[in-house]
């Protein structure tokens, strides 16, 4: 029959008390917020743009390579500013649009 007293302080269900498992995560302090820094957000921006722009037809991108890209740009250049954001989606955009022509030749 289980007891009904707990040895040792009283904790709720949810508490994992300090030093949980000894492996001192108690201790760590929660990381508050990350914003990576818009220089390197534009340089990652630029280099796939110049990947997109060298596309040719006898140097297609695979088609994963495609998907990514096509994923990840604008959701990377959500770190810009609007304006610079913009530009670079449609010049980046307009280079997809070339480049699905190409793969579907």
């Amino acid at each position: 029959m289980p007891h009904s007293n707990r040895e040792g302080p009283a904790m709720d269900d949810n508490s994992t008390g300090s030093g949980q498992l000894g492996f001192g995560f108690a201790e760590e302090r929660p990381v508050l917020g990350w914003t990576p820094d818009p220089d390197e957000v534009r340089e990652d921006a630029q280099a796939i743009l110049a990947s997109a722009r060298a596309v040719t037809a006898g140097n297609l991108w695979d088609t994963r390579t495609y998907r990514y890209n096509k994923v990840v740009f604008p959701q990377m250049t959500r770190w810009l500013p609007d304006d610079e954001r913009d530009q670079l989606c449609f010049e980046f955009f307009r280079e997809l649009e070339r480049i699905e022509h190409l793969m579907a030749a």
